[in-house]
């Protein structure tokens, strides 16, 4: 099994996690990890070590950050970096952590590389557009 974990600027991962599983449930391998003002890349590093240490990550570890480049995202790199089954995806949204959750209760044995594949796709799936001038003459009447 792979671990999750959401690193984010301020609450945010908690509140996307909180949301995930108002739709799945509880989510028991993944953790959500919080950069709040006063911290630095140091603390956000200790924390995700602290989550890894609560994790079950035979399977690798997915880093899903807000921001490329943000505090969350370098604190991730170092991680990363000395690790290959470990992989960041940023942009998270809940569309994305929800398939990522989907696909660690599935697990199908996909490695790291495979599954950072699946959450961007999963988020960009997610980003969709509606605009009123999309809906036919047709269509209105059946509203």
């Amino acid at each position: 099994m792979f671990g999750i974990i959401v690193g984010t600027h301020g609450i945010f991962a908690q509140e996307l996690l909180k949301s995930c599983e108002m739709i799945c449930g509880e989510q028991k391998n993944v953790r959500a990890v919080t950069l709040i003002p006063g911290e630095g890349p140091d603390d956000v590093v200790k924390k995700y070590e602290a989550a890894i240490a609560e994790l079950d990550c035979d399977g690798g570890v997915l880093f899903l950050n807000d921001l490329f480049g943000g505090s969350p995202y370098n604190a991730a790199c170092r991680l990363v970096i000395g690790n290959e089954n470990y992989g960041i995806v940023t942009g998270v949204n809940l569309p994305m952590l929800i398939e990522m959750c989907s696909a660690q209760m599935m697990d199908d044995g996909s490695d790291i590389k495979a599954l950072m594949e699946k959450a961007v796709e999963a988020g960009k799936n997610g980003t969709q557009t509606f605009h009123a001038s999309q809906i036919s003459d047709d269509e209105e009447e059946d509203l």
